[in-house]
């Protein structure tokens, strides 16, 4: 199943993503080499960053931060309304032992806060924040929605680890009420939501974004739209790394010149590595003397 995600909205005032992401999250699994925990904590905050985003207008985008004092460290992804998620978590060779049989990933996360930032085109991002519940990341993200947004949610996440360490299922849904949500709708979706098997499992067993829509929405008028894929993906290139470079100054290149003659530099987000020999170093340095003659 390609990984994909859909909107939806019920006439008593409630609306409703839902994402599948499995094969999203497994790259990115593949790409930080992240053992169990991490692997469910980094596809959980990318699969909510892809929920959060799916609201924004098309050229937005919001990064999710994970800031727990847990061995996993800080867990950071962007996504884009466009449907683009990438991310990393800061110590992926984390192995805990399992908590009542399922991934202990508030163990790995523990206390902290969660930091959302929207980027939507203003020369300032807004950054919205509140205190970790339970690390396990769908907590966290509805205590959040309703503390600094003041949007009362229901957000569900998950992420299946099979025991060759590959991710055979991943996604979530989010459900928001609007300010003249029905309290019978309400009401409707709490008990649907009850007796729902979770997310991962419904996935597992084949189920698309829209079909849990429905059973989220179960015995209620429901209106879906158009769904569209969602992939991991990274922006990052030669000459952006090329730039960073730039910004480190003169004299930090030309240290690297005379003590190493070349630069490894990896993009923590996506784990691709740039090499930079001593001719692309040297090329760096002519970049910087060029701007510092200029100023």
């Amino acid at each position: 199943m390609q990984d994909h995600i859909i909107k939806a909205t019920t006439a008593g005032g409630v609306r409703a993503f839902a994402v599948v992401t499995t094969n999203l999250v497994e790259e990115a699994r593949q790409r930080h080499d992240c053992y169990p925990v991490a692997a469910a904590g980094l596809g959980r905050t990318m699969t909510a960053a892809l929920l959060l985003a799916a609201n924004l207008k098309t050229d937005e985008s919001i990064t999710v931060r994970i800031a727990g004092d847990g061995p996993l460290g800080e867990i950071v992804a962007d996504a884009h309304a466009s449907g683009i998620v990438r991310g990393y978590v800061r110590n992926p060779h984390i192995d805990l032992p399992l908590r009542n049989g399922k991934l202990d990933v508030g163990a790995g996360v523990g206390n902290g806060q969660i930091f959302v930032t929207r980027f939507t085109g203003m020369k300032q991002p807004f950054t919205g924040s509140s205190e970790l519940v339970s690390g396990e990341i769908a907590e966290d993200v509805t205590q959040y929605l309703f503390v600094s947004e003041q949007t009362p949610s229901s957000v569900a996440l998950g992420v299946l680890v099979q025991p060759d360490l590959t991710v055979g299922a991943a996604g979530g849904f989010m459900i928001q009420a609007l300010p003249d949500a029905d309290d019978e709708v309400l009401s409707q979706i709490e008990k649907n939501i009850a007796i729902l098997p979770p997310v991962s499992q419904l996935i597992r067993e084949g189920k698309d974004a829209a079909a849990i829509i429905n059973m989220i929405f179960a015995g209620l008028p429901v209106t879906l739209y158009e769904e569209f894929p969602v992939s991991f993906k990274c922006p990052c290139s030669h000459e952006r790394i090329e730039n960073v470079l730039v910004s480190l100054g003169a004299e930090e290149i030309h240290d690297i010149i005379t003590s190493d003659g070349q630069a490894e530099i990896c993009c923590h987000f996506c784990g691709e590595k740039y090499q930079f020999d001593q001719s692309d170093l040297e090329h760096v340095l002519a970049i910087i003397t060029e701007k510092n003659s200029t100023m």
